[in-house]
């Protein structure tokens, strides 16, 4: 194999598949880059064994060929070079020279035939969405999913359709965060498939502004199509727990928040708390909203927002990161609270086919 690339083209292509690699493989294989280089396209590709993410780049073949590089090598490298072409030459030791401009470097990799094939996929389901739309779910309620829960199935997203309708939601026990949208398009079965969360977070890390992005969901594996990527990943088996029942069925007051003053404040009134059972007291009173916190070994500290609230004095108390979180990964101005008192769950929507659901801590 050999070959001349823009290094910048291949910066960029190391960058999309590169981080799924780990250092505690037990597989020499995995800790590589398989390159492979037919037609006019170099095609890179890792995997982990769970996840597997593809992209490929224009490149001047003057010898075809596959080989794989060791990852965390050839991406420093290539970060670090100054020119604008990097060539590539590999023997049929798997000993890669690679040249750009006056840096010289020989990197040793293994055969390609350890490196593991594609696993067959027929998928049962395809959903369309813009990647920027797709993009925008994922960050909606991506971090509502838990690793720590023993429940396997909380470790991922649950991607739903039903009716033409698409709901992802993730929950971690304690509080609930679910996005419904139309998709662009959908074909094959209804019904659920639970995408491991960290392969949501690669699928995110790899979308862009324009473009589409294509879910193509089977049984026991899923693959995400853009024009750039492909990231092929296996699912997590089992049924996903019933998630409405926790949605209340009402509330008997709403409060509109703006999302910026009430973020600001939020962030200044908890410099005053301590990391072990930190809470955020909120009273709703006369058309303001106070936040308060306490802590024995750090102080005390209080601000207000103006809201419009009339009525008798609400006093309600949350754990400080689950209460911002749906106001810092949302691009609305306002969010709907809604409430019944200061002991039953809360409801958040943002009025884009977003709602979280939080149990409020118990009033100090």
């Amino acid at each position: 194999m050999k070959l001349t690339v823009k290094k910048d083209k291949l910066q960029k292509a190391l960058g999309k598949v590169c981080n799924i690699i780990g250092s505690k493989s037990t597989l020499p294989v995995l800790a590589n880059v398989l390159f492979e280089a037919k037609g006019g396209i170099l095609t890179l590709t890792t995997t982990d064994l769970e996840l597997r993410i593809t992209t490929s780049v224009e490149a001047d073949i003057e010898r075809e060929g596959i080989t794989t590089i060791p990852a965390k090598r050839i991406n420093s490298l290539v970060s670090k070079f100054i020119d604008e072409n990097v060539t590539l030459d590999c023997n049929e030791k798997h000993h890669t020279d690679i040249v750009c401009g006056t840096a010289k470097f020989k990197l040793l990799g293994l055969p390609s035939d350890d490196f593991p094939p594609p696993v067959e996929f027929s998928p049962i389901k395809q959903i369309k969405f813009k990647e920027v739309d797709f993009n925008r779910i994922l960050d909606q309620i991506s971090y509502a999913v838990s690793l720590d829960d023993s429940r396997k199935v909380l470790h991922g997203i649950l991607c739903s359709v039903n009716e033409n309708t698409f709901t992802a939601v993730a929950t971690d026990g304690k509080r609930l965060a679910l996005v419904e949208r139309a998709p662009e398009e959908f074909s094959g079965q209804e019904g659920d498939t639970i995408i491991p969360l960290k392969s949501a977070n690669e699928l995110k890390r790899v979308l862009e502004k324009d473009g589409e992005v294509l879910l193509e969901l089977g049984e026991k594996q899923a693959r995400f199509r853009t024009s750039r990527v492909d990231i092929f990943t296996k699912l997590i088996e089992g049924n996903y727990p019933n998630y409405r029942q926790v949605i209340p069925a009402g509330f008997t007051k709403q409060v509109e928040i703006p999302v910026a003053d009430f973020v600001s404040k939020l962030e200044l009134v908890s410099i005053a708390l301590s990391d072990n059972s930190a809470f955020i007291k909120m009273s709703f009173e006369n058309g303001k909203l106070n936040l308060m916190a306490t802590s024995v070994s750090v102080g005390e500290g209080a601000d207000y927002i103006n809201v419009d609230y009339e009525g008798e004095k609400m006093d309600i108390s949350f754990n400080p990161v689950f209460l911002a979180d749906p106001f810092r990964h949302t691009d609305a101005d306002k969010i709907i609270m809604k409430m019944n008192d200061g002991f039953s769950p809360v409801a958040m929507e943002s009025g884009d086919g977003f709602l979280y659901v939080i149990m409020p801590m118990r009033n100090r």
